[in-house]
């Protein structure tokens, strides 16, 4: 951080007091904001249950939000996420390093402009498309994930690779390291924040988007926001919203604390 934008964090803070002690203190101790994360979660989460609770629920509600369906739709949804970023990382970590080597670095914008090609398309529109051509299941939902959320991991793996310092690299060589030993013990360590900010875009990314893999049978809380819709009932609404977006922020914090985990010593 700079000493501008420290003076001007500070002044807001209003000099040197408590506040900007503790400021301070949470900003030399980043694992402060990743041990604040779960708090908060499971606060929203306390909060969510106790508001349905104070409602007056009909029938419909209390079907539409029984215990087991919720849990099978938020494990659809979790596997919905998971499935869908292990492909993303098997093929965009590879492609990115693949693109970045001098052999093959002309191939890099044709490559980006295919990757970039799933979020110029409408996730609803690459739904439909993906559903006429392998059908209404979980595997068209996947491979909609895995296209819609691909750029963010490829685009970061070789933005990681190539900020890599050329000296750096040349030292290696000059000390007898071969190609292959200077992108596993170089490159790829000094890529890790960069590569892991995309893996968490990602996983992000997906999350949100799986809340449409209903409309092609992928299931998931979308269907409970649906359900909802159809229904006409504000509260099924609200839960299957609020559950997505906690799905959301607990799936970032863990991200964030493996980030935090892999970042190499002294990258942080």
């Amino acid at each position: 951080m700079s000493t501008a934008t420290a003076t001007a964090d500070t002044s807001l803070l209003g000099g040197d007091g408590p506040l900007v002690r503790a400021y301070r203190w949470v900003r030399t101790n980043p694992w402060v904001s990743l041990l604040g994360a779960p708090v908060a979660i499971a606060a929203l989460s306390l909060l969510l249950y106790m508001w349905v609770t104070t409602q007056d629920l009909g029938s419909i509600e209390t079907d539409a939000l029984r215990a087991e369906l919720i849990r099978g739709q938020l494990l659809e949804h979790l596997q919905l996420t998971g499935v869908s970023t292990v492909f993303v990382i098997a093929i965009a970590i590879p492609l990115g390093i693949f693109v970045t080597r001098p052999s093959a670095r002309r191939l890099s914008t044709l490559i980006q402009g295919v990757a970039s090609s799933g979020q110029a398309i409408p996730a609803y529109g690459l739904l439909v498309l993906l559903a006429i051509t392998f059908g209404t299941n979980f595997r068209s939902a996947v491979i909609a994930l895995i296209v819609y959320s691909i750029l963010p991991v490829l685009r970061n793996t070789m933005v990681g690779l190539q900020q890599v310092d050329t000296s750096t690299i040349e030292a290696a060589r000059g000390m007898g390291m071969t190609k292959q030993q200077v992108l596993r013990k170089i490159e790829l360590p000094l890529a890790v924040p960069v590569i892991l900010a995309g893996i968490r875009t990602a996983l992000v990314i997906n999350v949100g988007t799986a809340a449409l893999a209903f409309l092609i049978g992928g299931g998931g809380l979308g269907e409970t926001i649906n359900t909802g819709l159809k229904l006409q009932r504000d509260v099924v609404i609200v839960v299957g919203a609020a559950m997505t977006a906690l799905v959301a922020l607990s799936v970032d914090w863990i991200a964030a604390l493996v980030q935090r985990t892999l970042t190499p010593r002294g990258l942080s």
